[in-house]
């Protein structure tokens, strides 16, 4: 390499080729003269012409300085000039790269893949070989594999498919798996770090340097990423914590509040002062506006570390209290006490119990007092039925009355006295709350005493309905499920004046229980959780992959984001928790001095620029420059100057009789061979198919599905399919696929009034559609609207036939396997098919509509490997799956032949064999 100041040439013996140079000048001199064109005269003004002697024409001498220009174009292009090249390795012929790829990298991944990048070029010119080191564990279960020495050009292709991940790094692990491989030889080592020592990184560079010379990348200061925590989920307001790395210089950020469709719905700044580290957030919204957010995020920074996601745990939900009317002493009322104990934490509102209910309410907390009347008995079992928590107190009014029908246990008459006149009975303490109990881990104070309560009927399942008990075992709170809601009795009253459990924080701590019963997040915990979405190393929220494993029951409050766990959302429709990045994140500060290590930033120095492709650019214009004068100095090309009217005409009319051939040849000449060629592989073998919807991610699913069912197909089945095929209804001839998967999106454009005939003649000549509409996941009936909005749009220009629930006998039950049930990637969705009759199409429903999202649970990776988890049940769901989609091609391939089988029996006893 020459270098010259900040100007390097790569291959600097071609510059000899300068040389030349005078030589081209005299051979670019002389050019033959341009032929003319004589009208023959006639014959007698031959006499006395004189023959004049010829000459060489010479070349214009700007013709010559532009050829002259053209070599040094490409003699300087061979010869690879280069702008702030870097220095080639010496002492060794191996470079090693240490990338961090975990969260912390996503704020500056382009600076660092560029960085990469030009490092990988510099070993591929200088003919080194590369170590690629990432420091951020792998996903899955598996360990991350060895680490081998590559070529550049290998190591091109691996670092393509770096993306960060939404988990710390293990820059210990990493620097054991290359010990592991112990290279010789080192040159260079570079570490592209994320700017954040997470306890490792001292150690981490003391163990690199064992091995050679290191270099270390990264950012400092305010560049550093950011980290997003929970506030307590209890405050008045929405809060969350913004943690930064280096505290030296204040700094102002922006956090914004998104609800479930990426909608804004707050925003709040928030300031670091100068020698902090942390700053608490706090967004004051309306409780209706807060129970839609769904995560906090940094404005203008994308990692998984700048999203807090939020579940029904940061949800305020409205809890009524019935205060029928004017007291004549309302402080000391239970309805008071209620309202003390449920403000911190909940939105309370006071009323009848029409005007609670008919306002919107998660708990209607019911204080001991008169009996309800029949209408408000109705309004309230209705109200349990569909999901609400009924929360009652006892009281002396209550110990009068007779069973209501909103009790959850049987009472005995009366009331029981500790500690009177009449009872040689103390006042008794609380019993440790059973494990299975909601209110279980809640510490109970020694001064909190029950000095009257009501007693419960013994009965058979008394046991099982009891959260609380006194001492002596008898019930103090009783619970019992009606419908889709609770009905809790609390055997005292919300008032001091059988208990001082009301003037304890005892009380505060059981009904904050009480109401996150009633967002159904009580019993989260006592089942496995499986993967429903989570977090890229962007931060951005993707469906989970079948490298994310289920949390155990039991386990979630102790698990951290990991690469079995990483964070996002655990559960299912009706009750999902939220897995956040910062409680993994042990350490958070910046890179400590690492002496004997060279420092640098991303943007210290300026990129290495080749000048090979704007040069050889230039020295094809100059080509054609040269191509244009040389064909008109020879008279090829007319001059302009020298054009008629007549030719201006002629130039135009070959330019119009040219536009149709240029219009079908070759660029619209090339769609004919395109249908020929889609339709040879389309009609050349068996091939599932999928509509196409535009989106990437969509489209990139359906691929995966069909050809995990192809496989499948092909080791079950006599069934041999090919690869899949995407379809664009809008081009794409569809009479060669007897069955077609379109998944229902957002976003997806309806067909064009000629692709909805075409679709139209498709159903009516014997194919079958499979609409999935993907909304299962949801569960919800605003979300099954939307859904079949969407359908109702897509197929707004095609005659869609009635569509029925599917019938226990339908031969699609019974076509290879015998299922009842039709799971995809989720499961509880309705299948939905045409009920077409055994003489049309034999048997075969034209339209199939459902929601369980199948090419889910059926897509594999290249190494066929499951994609995404299916939820709830795992591998024993995605089995049934499989089975159903067997059964559906088995359906449109053979039509109505199983409910043939089913009438054999019959049809042999009538011919008498």
């Amino acid at each position: 390499m020459l270098s010259l100041g900040p100007l390097a040439f790569a291959a600097p013996w071609l510059l000899l080729g300068l040389a030349a140079l005078p030589v081209l000048w005299w051979l670019l001199r002389v050019t033959p003269p341009a032929p003319r064109r004589i009208v023959f005269p006639a014959m007698r003004l031959l006499r006395g012409l004189v023959n004049p002697e010829e000459t060489p024409a010479k070349t214009p001498l700007w013709l010559i300085l532009l050829r002259l220009a053209l070599a040094i174009c490409v003699i300087l292009a061979l010869a690879q000039p280069l702008l702030n090249p870097r220095s080639p390795l010496t002492g060794g012929d191996k470079l090693v790269i240490a990338i961090d790829d975990g969260w912390a990298s996503a704020r500056h991944w382009d600076e660092m893949r560029a960085a990469l990048d030009e490092l990988l070029a510099r070993a591929q010119r200088d003919g080194d070989d590369v170590v690629l080191l990432e420091t951020a564990p792998v996903p899955g279960p598996g360990a991350a594999p060895a680490l081998s020495i590559e070529r550049p050009e290998d190591a091109h292709a691996e670092a393509a498919a770096l993306q960060p991940r939404p988990w710390p790094v293990d820059r210990d692990a990493a620097l054991a798996r290359l010990n592991g491989l112990n290279p010789s030889g080192i040159a260079q080592i570079v570490w592209l770090s994320d700017g954040i020592d997470h306890g490792d990184a001292a150690g981490f560079a003391a163990g690199l340097e064992k091995y050679g010379p290191l270099r270390v990348r990264g950012e400092s200061g305010n560049a550093l990423p950011h980290l997003l925590a929970p506030g307590n989920p209890d405050d008045q307001d929405l809060t969350a914590t913004v943690t930064r790395a280096d505290p030296a210089l204040p700094e102002t950020m922006t956090l914004r509040v998104l609800g479930a469709d990426g909608r804004y719905l707050a925003q709040s700044d928030v300031t670091i002062a100068a020698g902090e580290t942390s700053a608490l957030a706090r967004f004051v919204m309306p409780a209706g506006l807060r129970n839609e957010a769904s995560s906090i995020v940094i404005a203008n920074e994308a990692s998984a570390g700048a999203v807090l996601l939020l579940d029904e745990r940061w949800k305020r939900r409205p809890v009524g209290i019935l205060a029928p009317g004017a007291e004549s002493q309302p402080l000391l009322s239970g309805a008071y006490y209620l309202d003390k104990a449920l403000s911190p934490f909940s939105e309370v509102r006071q009323g009848d119990v029409a005007s609670l209910l008919q306002g919107g309410i998660s708990v209607l907390a019911l204080p001991d007092g008169p009996p309800l009347n029949d209408a408000d008995k109705t309004s309230v079992t209705a109200f349990l039925e569909q999901g609400g928590t009924v929360l009652r107190f006892a009281g002396p009014l209550l110990a009068a009355q007779e069973d209501d029908g909103l009790l959850p246990v049987t009472l005995r008459s009366g009331g029981r006295s500790l500690g009177g006149a009449l009872s040689w009975e103390q006042p008794l303490h609380l019993a440790p709350f059973s494990p299975d109990s909601p209110f279980a881990g809640i510490e109970i104070p020694d001064d909190v005493t029950v000095s009257r309560q009501v007693l419960a009927e013994p009965t058979p399942d008394l046991a099982a309905k009891i959260w609380a008990r006194l001492s002596d075992g008898t019930p103090l709170v009783t619970a019992q499920q009606r419908g889709k809601g609770w009905l809790v009795l609390i055997h005292t009253t919300s008032d001091p004046e059988w208990s001082n459990l009301a003037l304890s924080g005892l009380m505060v701590e059981m009904l904050r229980r009480v109401v996150a019963l009633s967002q159904g997040i009580s019993g989260a915990t006592d089942k496995p959780l499986p993967p429903v979405q989570v977090l890229d190393g962007f931060g951005q929220l993707q469906d989970a992959d079948a490298g994310a494993e289920i949390v155990p029951a039991g386990e979630f409050s102790r698990t951290l984001a990991s690469p079995h766990h990483p964070p996002g959302f655990y559960g299912d429709a009706d009750s999902r928790r939220a897995l956040n990045l910062a409680p993994a994140v042990k350490e958070f500060s910046p890179l400590p001095e690492l002496p004997g290590a060279e420092r640098q930033s991303y943007a210290q120095r300026a990129a290495e620029m080749d000048f090979r492709p704007p040069l050889l650019a230039l020295a094809f214009v100059l080509f054609l420059i040269d191509l244009a004068a040389g064909f008109a100095l020879r008279g090829i090309l007319p001059r302009p100057t020298s054009w008629k009217p007549d030719t201006w005409k002629r130039g135009a009319a070959l330019l119009l009789l040219a536009l149709p051939l240029w219009s079908i040849h070759p660029a619209r000449a090339a769609s004919a061979p395109e249908a020929d060629n889609f339709a040879i592989q389309a009609a050349s073998e068996f091939h599932l198919a999928y509509v196409l919807t535009g989106i990437p991610a969509i489209d990139t699913e359906s691929r995966q599905g069909l050809a995990g069912l192809s496989l499948v197909l092909n080791q079950r089945t006599a069934v041999e399919a090919a690869e899949p095929m995407g379809v664009d209804v809008e081009k794409d001839e569809l009479i060669f696929f007897p069955l077609l998967y379109w998944p229902v999106v957002a976003g997806e454009r309806a067909p064009s009034a000629a692709a909805a005939a075409k679709l139209q003649r498709y159903l009516a000549t014997g194919g079958t559609i499979l609409f999935d509409t993907r909304d299962a996941s949801l569960g919800t009936p605003m979300a099954e609207a939307q859904a079949q909005d969407q359908l109702k749009r897509l197929t707004s220009g095609i005659a869609m036939p009635p569509l029925i629930p599917l019938p226990p006998d339908h031969v699609l039950t019974k076509s290879f396997y015998l299922m009842q049930e039709f799971p995809g990637r989720w499961t509880g969705g309705t299948l939905w098919v045409d009920p077409a009759a055994d003489q049309v199409n034999d048997g075969v429903a034209s339209v199939i509509v459902g929601g369980n999202e199948w090419a889910g649970a059926w897509a594999v990776d290249e190494q066929s490997r499951p994609v995404y988890a299916a939820v709830p049940g795992g591998e024993g769901q995605r089995e049934m799956a499989y089975r159903f989609g067997v059964n559906l091609v088995m359906y449109a391939l053979t039509g109505n032949y199983k409910n043939d089988q089913v009438h054999v029996p019959a049809i042999l006893e009538r011919l008498g064999q």
